[in-house]
């Protein structure tokens, strides 16, 4: 495989280089004295800040666009093997790196490159690291999932050893990677229409911690079930977090604020440290979440102080549960969560901050993900005081035609619970700017546009 060398510049070719992910790291490698060059399929304010920067980008993909000064191809999941400047690589004999395989290959470049993982809270975390480095001088290079107020967008480029990323399991995209550091968060059923069972997944996630080397260090959550597994075997440290007293590092005395935020104990080795910790995110959740980057800055030198610094100045990143603003004395909050536990754990956050009703519009992501959890979303949304139903987000997929946002709005009838389905944001809005009280909080749910809901009525 090619091997990307930051010492070495060259000239590299992003198809599909308006994307999140790509724009980033098409921008550091611009900044290592790379020529970068790339297409995407229209002008976006991302490649427009890009071009902004001096990279070449071109709309619209033909094999004209690809020349043979060229030293390597990157390109995304989304690009097919028919594309024409995919089938000109292929002609020309260019290297070519999938992104998953392009980030593995910057990896290498960095001595501590550590990879966030787990089915949920992988861009929180990496953002919570993020910040403690930041506070201790690591000066590191940062890629998260989303963006992060921090580092004013979804990168950062440092100028020390310290690379974080988030490490996503989904086509099992980590196992490309080569960290020196990870932290497995949780292992649940997800991504269904990729892998086959739980145990396929615990499979990869048991393969990537494989990746280890003697000199690695892996923190994983001991409240995994049988997590030991995962860990059977390993060269590496192995390092415990979690909310039971089992693990490591855990927390005692967790107290919320009359915003819902945390604070807690920290608790090394069953033994309480004196180290009050204080969060300003909410949720049960993010006090794990929190408790494994504490464990690895400890690993890696940084002072508990530092790690409050980093700890307290994390507001959250955008669409984790983000307050988006306010219309007639509604707050409005939106948040990405797209799996039940996932939906669980904001509902309850959202229990914890200040309201006198609660309003849930929550949007479907994918149809398969809809039909294979269709009983679990059930569950949990019912849970909620007042439920309103988007279409599903169809993302990758193809309507199958036998699933859909009304299917799942009759299974949670099935509890005796109301629940409200629109066809259009235009009749959800509507809807809600007539049902929504001076003191009540609507949250949007999705990791689709659901956004748009809570925007349009905030503006309005």
């Amino acid at each position: 495989m090619y091997q990307i060398n930051l010492q070495k510049p060259c000239t590299a070719y992003f198809i599909g280089i308006g994307g999140i992910s790509m724009s980033g790291f098409a921008k550091l490698l611009h900044e290592n004295g790379f020529t970068v060059r790339g297409s995407d399929s229209q002008e976006s304010k991302i490649t427009k800040h890009l071009a902004s920067l001096g990279i070449s980008i071109v709309y619209g993909q033909s094999s004209g666009n690809i020349t043979k000064d060229i030293d390597f191809i990157v390109y995304t999941a989304a690009i097919s093997p028919d594309n024409p400047e995919f089938i000109a690589a292929k002609q020309l004999n260019i290297p070519m790196l999938s992104r998953a395989s392009m980030v593995g290959q910057v990896m290498k470049n960095y001595k501590n490159a550590i990879g966030i993982s787990g089915t949920h809270g992988k861009t929180t975390t990496t953002s919570m690291l993020a910040h403690i480095f930041l506070a201790a001088g690591k000066d590191p290079t940062i890629s998260v999932g989303g963006i992060l107020d921090a580092i004013q967008g979804n990168i950062r480029i440092g100028h020390s050893e310290n690379f974080i990323t988030e490490a996503c399991e989904y086509t099992n995209s980590f196992l490309e990677f080569f960290p020196t550091a990870e932290i497995i968060l949780n292992i649940e059923a997800d991504h269904l229409d990729f892998f086959k069972d739980i145990d396929d997944i615990r499979h990869s996630f048991y393969k990537y911690a494989s990746l280890l080397s003697e000199n690695g260090v892996l923190v994983i959550n001991s409240e995994i079930p049988d997590y030991k597994e995962i860990t059977a075997g390993l060269p590496c440290k192995v390092i415990t977090f979690g909310l039971n007293r089992e693990a490591e590092y855990s927390a005692a005395d967790i107290a919320y604020n009359e915003k819902g935020q945390e604070s807690f104990e920290l608790v090394h080795n069953g033994i309480r440290t004196g180290d009050k910790i204080i969060l300003n995110v909410g949720g049960e959740h993010n006090v794990s979440n929190a408790l494994s980057v504490i464990a690895l800055s400890l690993y890696y030198g940084i002072s508990i102080e530092q790690i409050k610094e980093g700890l307290l100045s994390f507001n959250g990143t955008k669409r984790r549960f983000e307050v988006k603003g306010s219309f007639n004395g509604v707050t409005v909050i939106d948040d990405y969560a797209h799996h039940p536990t996932e939906i669980k754990a904001t509902l309850q956050t959202a229990e914890r901050f200040p309201h006198k009703h609660l309003w849930c519009v929550f949007q479907p992501h994918t149809y398969s993900r809809t039909k294979t959890f269709l009983k679990e979303f059930a569950e949990v949304l019912s849970q909620a005081e007042n439920v309103v139903l988007a279409d599903i987000y169809a993302a990758r997929e193809a309507d199958p035609g036998d699933i859909s946002s009304v299917t799942l709005q009759e299974e949670i009838r099935k509890s005796g619970k109301e629940v409200y389905y629109f066809p259009s944001f235009g009749e959800i809005e509507d809807f809600l700017s007539k049902k929504c009280m001076n003191g009540d909080l609507l949250i949007t749910i999705g990791a689709g546009n659901v956004v748009n809901i809570g925007e349009d009525l905030i503006s309005k």
